[in-house]
């Protein structure tokens, strides 16, 4: 049988439900009254979710409307991080190159509710069936494979995965509430802009300075991140990245290998919301030359923001090594990014996170 005829659909769970009512052409689109396979196909729309405004807003308006300023939909971390690095978005070559090789991790509807993200291949993930609760590995770890996904789940070596993974079970959707991924009407500039949402203080209120009688949690404060005394260990830094167009006039982006890691930094997003002056951090893999395939000096002030940025590894333990003991952290220069950790051409960009004088 040709594809069409066996897979799209699948049993007739999809033919049963509301999904199924306006029929193939009501979101797809294409011709009826024809059993000719080019001309029914006519005006047919591959991913009827890619605008906000179509179908899936007939019946789900209010959350189209907040998904309009979801990172998941618009990619403003994106925007606003290369933005300030010099990227001229004002200039149409530039914002065609950006969506040549980023907005590959734009997400639709469809993307997460239907099938697999276009950034993976793509592929139905359960015949035609519109899931209101998404598949942890073919969805979330889709995008969130390379990183949050390893350490999650515990595959990498020599380092535990989460405790609410491995003891309880918990996936994605326990701690990142429906809002992180459909948008709360705020234009968020990058994700760890505003509140920590999900914050550990959610579900352990005693762990606040004061709150509980752990001693560390009283004496540190708001002076660390959870994460720094809680991250069971390593976890992956990437370092180059460059892209451009192979022989064929297909992107790709090519990245160096990764780097396990575990460095604790100050904080370089230090607010109200985030007080903490010391923070987990680890390298990213955009460089001065990311776009050098299509020019020179695309990002001509690289260095006005670290290479080494803020981060929440997702391999959390009651009980790890740097807080077995107040001297298993205190002293231990090889866990803090010093200089010696940063290579020379990116010593200037870093200073806002380097650690100058390691606690004794």
């Amino acid at each position: 049988m040709e594809a069409w005829e066996k897979v799209f659909l699948g049993d007739d769970v999809f033919l049963k439900s509301i999904h199924e009512t306006p029929n193939c052409i009501g979101c797809h689109g294409g011709q009826p009254d024809t059993d000719v396979k080019t001309a029914a196909h006519e005006g047919v729309v591959r991913d009827p979710s890619a605008h906000l405004d179509g179908v899936c807003s007939y019946c789900h308006a209010d959350i189209t409307q907040t998904a309009a300023t979801s990172l998941h939909y618009s990619l403003n971390g994106y925007h606003t991080i290369l933005a300030e690095r010099g990227y001229d978005f004002g200039d149409p070559e530039n914002v065609e190159i950006f969506d040549i090789h980023c907005s590959g991790c734009h997400a639709t509807c469809g993307q997460c509710h239907i099938s697999r993200p276009d950034a993976t291949g793509g592929g139905l993930v359960k015949a035609h069936q519109v899931k209101a609760v998404v598949s942890l590995t073919d969805t979330c770890l889709g995008c969130h494979g390379g990183r949050v996904g390893p350490e999650f789940l515990g595959q990498n070596e020599g380092v535990k995965g989460d405790v609410h993974w491995q003891k309880l079970g918990m996936n994605c959707f326990q701690c990142h509430n429906v809002t992180q991924y459909h948008g709360d009407g705020t234009e968020y500039a990058h994700r760890y802009d505003g509140k920590p949402v999900p914050s550990c203080l959610d579900c352990h209120p005693t762990a606040a300075a004061g709150q509980g009688d752990v001693m560390q949690h009283n004496i540190h404060e708001d002076k660390l991140d959870c994460h720094v005394c809680h991250s069971a260990g390593a976890y992956k830094s990437c370092w180059n990245c460059h892209v451009g167009l192979d022989e064929e006039g297909l992107p790709y982006r090519k990245l160096d290998p990764a780097e396990m890691t575990f460095k604790i930094g100050r904080n370089p997003d230090q607010s109200p919301d985030r007080p903490w002056e010391y923070v987990l951090v680890r390298h990213i893999p955009v460089t001065e030359d990311i776009f050098s395939y299509y020019g020179d000096n695309f990002l001509p002030t690289w260095s006005a923001l670290p290479t080494w940025k803020y981060a929440t590894p997702h391999n959390i333990q009651k009980d790890t090594p740097q807080n077995a003991s107040c001297d298993s952290c205190h002293g231990h220069t090889e866990l803090f990014l010093t200089e010696d950790d940063v290579a020379p051409e990116e010593l200037a960009a870093n200073q806002s996170v380097i650690v100058t004088d390691v606690p004794q």
